[in-house]
């Protein structure tokens, strides 16, 4: 990725969106506010998915004031198709993907590419932190960041430098997307993991950087928090369905959770005990996690949240599990319900 210091090259910001009037301004400024290396030029492309509370006409006024924002149509308003339209436009020989809820450091863009030309891997990114608003906003990032809730993934690991499985948000060469192809635009979820996964079978590696900075922004509510994890939860059996595996163990382990609850239920007419047992322990569990969570986020007012909200977690990602693998077994279409996605 190197250039002649008289020819610029140019790195491609992308973004998919819908309905989101109140944080686009805000995406945008730090967005725009990236400090490149030097030689280097960026464009920023928000693909819009038909918002109807004014998204797009924003983004169409914040376009003519700044050459280097462009919006792009995204018809098809899920998070794949809107990246792949993005793609599509994009110019750079580097692609990096941002969110529209994240607040990113303003040498985020800059720290990608480095990553990428130290590693020469095929996909970087920074570890996946979470900042909440609110009581429960913030009881919820605790528990998104806790090791023992999330299965030890390093993609919350703060300090980790080295391969990984999948990387939030992600940096690729343009090359990638031209090797294995964009994001599966069946997935409403998911699609990120699938596109690493199907990079890692074809020989590709993904780096995480500590360096390369960013605050995502979780859900703040409990009822939006469960209907989250249920879709991701969801969409997990169609990704396995397309590759024969899933993207890492830990994911399966709230569907087997789920299970072991339903099957120990059906023995409630002879005996409690296998039930009984496995709530305790999973009891003992939550609450050893609710106390390392709180700890590590050195909020220990969150104590009294995170059992619900750990459980949360848990519950509703196995419960969309096995929905979804319900609905792949009998070769269905996704269900409607989970087919669409407004944030």
């Amino acid at each position: 990725m190197s250039r002649p210091q008289d020819t610029p090259a140019w790195v491609s910001v992308i973004a998919p969106c819908r309905n989101e009037a109140a944080h686009i301004a805000a995406f945008c400024d730090s967005a725009l506010a990236q400090v490149l290396p030097p030689g280097w030029q960026m464009e920023v492309l928000v693909a819009d998915g038909e918002s109807d509370d004014g998204t797009r006409e924003l983004l169409v006024a914040r376009s003519t004031q700044d050459a280097r924002l462009q919006w792009v149509d995204n018809p098809g308003r899920i998070v794949s198709t809107g990246l792949n339209a993005c793609i599509a436009r994009a110019r750079g020989e580097v692609i990096v993907r941002l969110d529209i809820h994240t607040r990113f450091a303003p040498d985020y863009v800059a720290r990608c590419i480095e990553t990428l030309q130290r590693s020469g891997a095929d996909n970087v990114g920074g570890p996946w932190v979470a900042e909440g608003t609110g009581p429960m906003g913030e009881a919820v990032a605790a528990a998104f960041q806790c090791r023992w809730v999330v299965g030890g993934a390093r993609s919350r690991d703060t300090q980790h430098d080295g391969e990984v499985d999948t990387v939030y948000l992600g940096c690729w060469p343009r090359a990638v997307f031209e090797r294995i192809g964009g994001f599966d635009e069946a997935l409403v979820r998911n699609q990120d993991d699938e596109h690493n996964l199907r990079l890692r079978l074809a020989g590709g590696r993904i780096w995480q950087s500590p360096l390369i900075h960013s605050l995502y922004h979780p859900r703040n509510s409990l009822r939006h928090l469960f209907a989250q994890q249920r879709q991701y939860g969801y969409w997990r059996p169609f990704v396995m369905r397309k590759h024969g595996q899933a993207g890492s163990v830990r994911q399966l382990v709230p569907a087997a959770f789920v299970a072991a609850l339903g099957l120990f239920a059906l023995c409630l007419p002879w005996t409690v005990l296998p039930l009984a047992a496995l709530v305790a322990l999973y009891a003992a569990y939550v609450a050893l996690a609710s106390v390392s969570a709180a700890r590590s986020a050195g909020r220990w007012q969150l104590l009294a949240r995170l059992p619900v909200v750990i459980a949360a977690y848990h519950l509703a990602y196995g419960l969309g599990t096995w929905r979804g693998l319900w609905d792949v077994l009998r070769a269905r279409a996704p269900s409607a319900r989970f087919a669409r996605i407004t944030r």
